[in-house]
């Protein structure tokens, strides 16, 4: 089971999709209890991982928006990288 989930705010440069996704996968594994779901229940687990890393990436942007306006270099690749 995973023990540390790893913060992705405030680091330089920013936290890529690829951690995002990773941390997401970690928090519905430590929420569920299962580091693999059965077959039945891997459509919801991968779901949840989606809408957890959806979720993260809205509020880490909200965050690096603040962080945009007082003059952080990384943001706008960051933003490319994203999609958004």
């Amino acid at each position: 089971m995973c023990r540390n989930i790893r913060t992705l705010f405030n680091f330089e440069p920013p936290a890529t999709p690829d951690e995002i996704h990773a941390a997401s996968l970690q928090f519905v594994r430590k929420l569920s209890g299962f580091n693999k779901p059965s077959q039945a229940n891997a459509e919801a687990f991968e779901l949840a991982i989606e809408e957890v890393s959806q979720a993260a990436t809205r509020l880490l942007v909200s965050s690096w928006n603040c962080r945009a306006r007082s003059g952080s270099s990384q943001f706008p690749r960051l933003i490319k990288d994203i999609g958004i």
